[in-house]
């Protein structure tokens, strides 16, 4: 699988950016998507997730009621809506998949074998 992350820019505080992550080369349905992000000089953080059905999703406690993931498997793609942005939103936005994900470990960068080439989300104060 091979994954591409785009949608990435600048945007003033407050304001909103829809992150798309394209899957091509396999069917990504059954796979498990994520996004995180890495600010210079800080460790890549997660960010989001959703399971297969997309009926679960999974946000870190810094974007719970700012960010919105979805997928539709039809079109192979996730998506990160991104509302109410902060400047401490600044990093490269990676998304992730894989087949298996233990539930426990859903937060886990370990747990993702495929990964895009991150896009750039600054946000201006």
């Amino acid at each position: 699988v091979q994954l591409q992350a785009f949608g990435g820019g600048l945007v003033q505080a407050g304001g909103s950016l829809r992150l798309s992550c394209a899957a091509s080369g396999r069917s990504s349905s059954r796979f498990v998507v994520a996004w995180f992000r890495q600010a210079p000089g800080k460790e890549r953080e997660f960010v989001a997730a959703i399971r297969l059905n997309g009926g679960t999703s999974y946000y870190a406690d810094s974007v719970k009621g700012r960010f919105a993931i979805s997928r539709d498997n039809a079109q192979n793609t996730a998506w990160l809506q991104m509302n109410s942005l902060k400047p401490e939103d600044t990093a490269v936005y990676y998304c992730a998949a894989s087949q298996t994900v233990i539930t426990s470990a859903t937060m886990q960068a370990e747990s993702y074998g495929y990964w895009g080439q991150g896009t750039q989300v600054t946000v201006s104060s």
